[in-house]
């Protein structure tokens, strides 16, 4: 087995994995991507963070040598790095997606977008192990209603808050269906990025820092533009990410799932009261999902397909729609983001015993 294959099972063991294709595309990706010493040097890296001594002493080459290599694996988005207070650089694995896939947010060369497209159009199907997602659905805080009881992980102005680095880059998906000669209006730079994503953004030159107030002022144009707010599933969040129907990969994939309130992690369903609709059609263009549709001059409202994010309610003129919290069991949401990569990769570790 080469380098190639090692680290694409490495990769697999990650968050959503990597799954091979029908054709080999996968190997062709990761050419593309690691040389063959970054690709021997990337198996050895876990989710956790680690100094270049430790990794060093594991793959048995000389400190030097492998700081170089993962300061350059770092700087082309192969892996994720951050810097400590005291100045010391610490190296994890990241997986494809989210991660590796978004760091090349500029680095979409022809080649690359060719290799990707030939790999994901021919993953082979299998059965995934049920666990979280690495991202949740919030609603928009004009959406909430004073009565709603909202927790901290869920009200975006409170995830803002709570942060004191801030970083905002190209929204990957928008990028890639540009770069395709496809997608929408919707504004491109809003992957809006926090702490050590911020900093790793910026470092490696896909984002720039911005003030707490930029970051509310874009929420502000993403609301203005129909997109649904995804942070990570955390508590302590890394990034929100604000996507379209048309251009997101993830919001597409739930998008046609048989039920997309059951496929995506949200904590709120939309209501609707057709007592109360005055049949303006607002909330068709909001809805992200095709939960809301026309039938003459009369709105439909299908409830399975409402992944809570509130952009109908914001612009109802009548309130004949409101957010109200799913029934179900209480939420285990991890504290980090790193946290919830961990939790993703033991399940399917499990899965595979």
């Amino acid at each position: 087995m080469d380098e190639y294959q090692k680290l694409a099972q490495h990769l697999d063991r990650l968050p959503d994995g990597f799954p091979p294709s029908e054709v080999g595309a996968e190997i062709r990706l990761l050419k593309r991507l690691f040389t063959s010493d970054e690709a021997k040097l990337a198996v050895y890296l876990t989710l956790d963070k680690e100094d270049a001594k430790s990794i060093a002493s594991r793959v048995q080459l000389p400190i030097d040598e492998v700081k170089n290599r993962l300061d350059g694996m770092a700087q082309k988005g192969l892996i994720f790095s951050s810097i400590s207070e005291s100045g010391e650089t610490f190296y994890q694995a990241a997986p494809f997606v989210v991660g590796i896939y978004e760091f090349q947010v500029n680095r979409l060369t022809d080649g690359f977008l060719k290799d990707l497209s030939d790999y994901w159009s021919t993953i082979k199907q299998r059965d995934e192990p049920k666990t979280i997602n690495q991202l949740r659905t919030i609603p928009v805080n004009e959406s909430i209603d004073s009565h709603l009881v909202v927790l901290p992980y869920e009200d975006v102005y409170a995830l803002i808050d709570a942060q004191s680095k801030f970083a905002v880059a190209p929204c990957i998906c928008r990028s890639r269906a540009k770069k395709r000669g496809k997608g929408c209006d919707a504004p491109v730079e809003t992957c809006l990025v926090f702490g050590d994503f911020a900093d790793f953004y910026v470092r490696i030159g896909n984002g720039r820092y911005v003030s707490k107030e930029e970051i509310k002022e874009l929420l502000v144009k993403a609301n203005e533009a129909n997109l649904v707010l995804n942070p990570t599933n955390s508590k302590n969040i890394s990034a929100i990410c604000c996507c379209c129907g048309c251009c997101c990969g993830i919001l597409r994939g739930i998008k046609y799932a048989p039920k997309p309130a059951e496929a995506v992690e949200s904590s709120f369903i939309a209501e609707y009261n057709d007592s109360q609709c005055i049949s303006c059609m607002k909330c068709l263009e909001r809805c992200q999902m095709d939960a809301l549709t026309s039938e003459g001059d009369q709105i439909k409202f299908n409830q399975d397909k409402c992944i809570g994010c509130g952009l109908c309610v914001s612009t109802c003129p009548s309130k004949a729609l409101n957010l109200v919290r799913k029934l179900k069991r209480e939420e285990n949401i991890p504290e980090t983001f790193f946290d919830t990569w961990r939790t993703i990769a033991k399940v399917r570790e499990s899965s595979k015993n």
